[in-house]
């Protein structure tokens, strides 16, 4: 897929922060000394008015976050995802979520695909933390265009929100005419119906390609872009259940807590079905390349393909 064009879902945010705080007066954006990898910097160097450089200091940060949405403005606090919510997590459910204010978190540098920078900055427990707490909306876009997008759809919606990006550049899928995105609402990408392969984030495109590569074998796997986590698309999770009779999930972080636990969690009350969870499996990453990493731990498209052909 060298010839595919691609961009990283952080590149997205910050493109997308630029075109919004052109339009509106209330927008401000905050970084905790991580201007250039967030790629808020391009707010910086536009708007230096509007970026506040809250220092190595994430905690300190939510909570300036929480007093600015309070007096009306809309913060959007950037950091990588291991630090935005690890680190802070005592203050983003204290100080935002408990009051349900309304701040957007841009957390960046998630999962395994953060590569060389080391296991301790590949945060695999985000979307677990996150899911617990009341109100919380979690977006995981699965590039640029959907993080655009995504970014765009958080201004409007009044509230706590938690967007995920990553550090990897991932190829652009969801540059057609009839694209469109909304909070709570996955996206059909192919129709099957032998199997269902809901996935979020980084690996949606490799999930597409492994659907090919099971079509040349004669399984016909149905695809689901789920990019909103919190609140989940339950209605489409169980019709397609119930469609196929087979679910697989799959994601960039841990298998405990994630995309997969939230699919469980709806189909084994509402239509009980055979569930294989593909993720980090209870395990700490290791630093290497992106790449090597992503297949290392299951998550490339001949890995995905595999599974899915054995659960089947």
């Amino acid at each position: 897929m060298s010839d595919v064009k691609k961009s990283a879902t952080r590149d997205g945010y910050g493109s997308a922060l630029l075109e919004l705080i052109k339009e509106h007066d209330d927008i401000v954006v905050l970084d905790a000394d991580l201007a250039a990898a967030t790629r808020t910097g391009m707010v910086k160097k536009a708007f230096p008015e509007k970026h506040i450089n809250c220092g190595i200091a994430e905690a300190n940060m939510m909570g300036v976050a929480a007093g600015l949405a309070a007096t009306g403005k809309v913060p959007f606090v950037s950091s990588f995802a291991m630090f935005a919510v690890e680190r802070a997590f005592e203050q983003i459910r204290n100080s935002i979520a408990y009051p349900h204010l309304n701040v957007k978190i841009g957390a960046s540098h998630a999962g395994v695909s953060v590569g060389e920078d080391g296991a301790t900055h590949q945060c695999n427990e985000d979307i677990a933390l996150m899911r617990t707490l009341p109100g919380m909306v979690i977006i995981n876009p699965s590039d640029s265009i959907e993080a655009s997008a995504a970014v765009k759809a958080a201004y409007e919606y009044q509230g706590p929100v938690y967007m995920r990006f990553g550090r990897l550049a991932v190829p652009i899928i969801n540059d057609g005419p009839d694209y469109k995105f909304e909070i709570g609402k996955g996206i059909v990408l192919r129709e099957g119906k032998d199997v269902t392969i809901i996935v979020t984030g980084l690996p949606v495109a490799n999930c597409l390609e492994a659907a090919e590569m099971l079509a040349a074998d004669g399984i016909d796997a149905k695809v689901i872009n789920m990019h909103t986590i919190k609140p989940l698309d339950e209605e489409l999770v169980v019709a397609s259940a119930k469609e196929t009779g087979k679910v697989v999930t799959v994601e960039e972080h841990s298998v405990i807590g994630g995309l997969g636990s939230a699919v469980c969690d709806v189909l084994s009350e509402k239509a009980p079905t055979r569930v294989l969870k593909i993720g980090v499996n209870d395990v700490f990453t290791e630093s290497g390349p992106a790449l090597e990493l992503i297949k290392k731990y299951g998550l490339d498209a001949e890995s995905i393909y595999r599974k899915v052909k054995e659960f089947c």
